[in-house]
């Protein structure tokens, strides 16, 4: 398919963009994170009084036609508004020309849950009342979750790998890790890839609180999301994206861009367990942060920083804390562990977009955000979560974990970019 090398090529970040809860784009989303500013409230999209759980990360005074022509804004569902702003963010941010003639060597790869869910019930709803004729010619391009990332090529004009991932809450890690390996095996120079969501509705919103999935502390919004706390009661819902531009290398050199990690490790497992809840030996969790070192070639002590899942949901918090002790052993003692969904919640299929970008600014900044709501310890989640504030420290090398219903676990190694002296 591409240029073919006898060694693997590396791999850089050089741009990123974000929407998420907690503010739009880069700079403000990050200095609200190592403020501990939480983004979850009362959900303000749709009546949620009849609901257990009430409180959502929602974006708030997103603005479509700030990146997408007001034509193109009707036939787009929400995740994929969130993809394009997203985009436009990062390739500013990399400053990268695209040319027409290697517009082939460049590609998008996201990942995303559930796709146009906004979309489904509001046809669903044309259909139960005025008939087939009512349903929009626009439903199932709107819908499926694959059109975030072919949005992504048109806009750009990017003719080379374009694709979707579809694994729950794993996928935005997932595509980070697949569009890593695709440059570095020579199949593109350039891939804009993460995750995004745009899910908080009243369908979705009914699935997840009839799973007795979600927190219903719906009287302290900003407190509800509290990973590795013995009190946590469940995952709080987020929408928005995470996009990073991964550039080859040599390419990103040569044309003086600023490289704000590198990524050198990926892996992927199943728990081969149970539809949603985790393996309670955390085997499979475990295999993939393995997997991941090895790819790397990094021992697990060369880990100085983990962004965990953390979803603030029992099950998902102890075994994720079990697996980074069977894989690093004392030195998970050591280790800065964070969850950023204390302040984002849980972006789903784009949680991995957002958390791929905080990993490389942590590791560019020498600063860890903080898991904001740990006030009682956990017999079970005893390791070091970075409580309340950010913490200034030398960072080498970082990772990105994320695990989805299915059994589905991602792993991605990220490395602080020194220039070669």
């Amino acid at each position: 398919m591409g240029i073919k090398h006898d060694v693997c090529r590396r791999v850089v970040i050089t741009g990123m963009g974000l929407v998420t809860p907690v503010g739009i784009g880069v700079q403000t989303t990050w200095d609200a994170l190592l403020q501990g500013t939480s983004g979850i409230r009362r959900i303000t999209s749709f009546d949620a009084s009849a609901y257990p759980c009430q409180i959502a990360g929602e974006v708030q005074d997103f603005d479509p036609l700030t990146y997408v022509d007001k034509k193109d804004v009707k036939r787009m569902d929400r995740f994929t508004q969130f993809a394009l702003a997203s985009a436009t963010m990062a390739l500013e941010i990399a400053a990268l020309p695209i040319n027409p003639e290697q517009a082939h060597r460049y590609g998008c790869i996201l990942g995303v849950g559930f796709g146009g869910m906004a979309t489904l019930e509001r046809n669903h709803e044309s259909l139960l009342r005025a008939g087939p004729q009512r349903i929009s010619p626009f439903f199932v391009p709107m819908l499926i979750a694959n059109m975030a990332s072919g949005h992504v090529c048109m806009r750009f004009g990017l003719r080379g790998p374009n694709s979707c991932v579809t694994t729950a809450c794993a996928a935005g890690t997932h595509a980070i890790g697949e569009a890593y390996k695709i440059i570095q095996r020579g199949d593109a120079d350039v891939m804009l890839s993460g995750g995004c969501e745009a899910a908080i509705t009243p369908l979705a919103l009914g699935g997840f609180c009839a799973m007795r999935a979600l927190s219903t502390r719906n009287d302290a919004p900003q407190y509800a999301s509290r990973p590795f706390d013995k009190a946590r009661d469940g995952f709080v819902m987020g929408e928005g994206a995470g996009i990073l531009v991964l550039e080859e290398l040599q390419q990103a050199q040569q044309r003086g861009a600023t490289i704000y990690a590198e990524v050198v490790g990926y892996g992927m497992s199943a728990d081969a367990y149970h539809m949603t809840q985790p393996d309670p030996e955390a085997r499979g969790v475990a295999l993939c942060i393995q997997q991941a070192l090895d790819d790397a070639g990094v021992a697990p002590h060369d880990i100085d920083y983990i962004n965990a899942h953390g979803t603030s949901t029992p099950y998902n918090d102890k075994y994720e804390t079990l697996a980074v002790k069977k894989v690093f052993g004392e030195h998970a003692y050591r280790l800065a562990i964070s969850s950023t969904k204390s302040m984002t919640g849980h972006l789903l299929g784009g949680a991995g977009g957002i958390e791929g970008v905080f990993t490389s600014l942590a590791l560019y900044h020498g600063v860890v955000p903080p898991t904001t709501n740990w006030e009682t310890p956990d017999e079970d989640c005893d390791l070091d979560y970075v409580p309340h504030t950010a913490r200034i420290m030398p960072l080498h090398v970082a990772m990105s974990t994320s695990l989805g219903f299915g059994g589905t676990n991602a792993c991605v190694v990220f490395k602080r970019y020194t220039e070669p002296s």
